[in-house]
């Protein structure tokens, strides 16, 4: 019941200081309000993994992304919408609007159920780690938030203390698609690799860009005994330099 009280007041204080407007039209109430929400075009398709994606029918990758260690991905949505943007934005840079994963989270499920994909009951949810201190200067891990809510609407376990970032890499926003696998290479290493074997991985991250992270991340989860790696993001960000 304390903590209940003094998590309460800290809305209450944060409320104040930082009233509950849409980031898109500026009504009041909440952070993404309804209207808004539904003017953002959810991806009804799977893609595959090329930088130019070509649209698929559950196979994961084309002839020219095969060779990819990454099984898949979904993307709820595209990157290029300003809205969607600002919304993953204001989640991974203002720790006070933390609540922004529900809209995004709904994203994500919402696309999954457009292309009719379910995963194994007995797969794993990991989030796309950051590095220690990063996260401690950030306050929270802005695909752990995401992943916890996918976590509980689909009954997929998520474990978040497995996958580790070793490296304090440089931030991948600005780096060509060559800098940013240099940047991310041998960055992760997996804790209890027992855990993992032969299990269907599905890594979380917010956006999916040149995918050099989640194509690390795969690499390492493979490498210590997953069975398949699937990515799963709110966005993706096609044709990158």
């Amino acid at each position: 019941m304390k903590f209940d009280f003094f998590s309460n007041i800290k809305d209450f204080i944060l409320d104040i200081i930082f009233p509950k407007k849409c980031l898109n039209c500026g009504k009041e109430g909440t952070f993404c309000c309804e209207d808004c929400f539904s003017l953002i075009s959810i991806n009804p398709f799977e893609y595959c993994l090329c930088e130019n994606p070509q649209k698929l029918p559950n196979t994961g990758k084309c002839f020219h992304c095969e060779k990819k260690t990454l099984n898949g991905l979904y993307s709820a949505t595209d990157f290029k919408q300003k809205i969607v943007k600002r919304l993953i934005h204001n989640l991974k840079y203002h720790q006070q609007i933390k609540e922004l994963s529900y809209p995004l989270s709904a994203l994500i499920l919402t696309h999954l159920y457009f292309v009719a994909k379910v995963f194994p009951i007995d797969s794993l949810l990991i989030p796309v780690p950051l590095f220690t201190k990063r996260k401690r200067r950030r306050g929270f891990n802005q695909a752990e938030e995401i992943g916890k809510i996918i976590s509980e609407k689909i009954n997929i376990q998520i474990t978040t203390e497995n996958l580790i970032r070793i490296k304090n890499t440089k931030q991948q926003v600005g780096l060509s698609k060559n800098e940013r696998e240099k940047n991310i290479k041998d960055a992760f290493t997996v804790k209890d690799k027992e855990s993992i074997k032969n299990k269907i991985i599905i890594l979380i991250d917010d956006v999916y860009t040149t995918g050099a992270t989640m194509e690390e991340c795969a690499k390492t989860l493979k490498k210590a005994g997953a069975k398949q790696v699937w990515g799963l993001t709110v966005a993706r960000e096609i044709n990158h330099q």
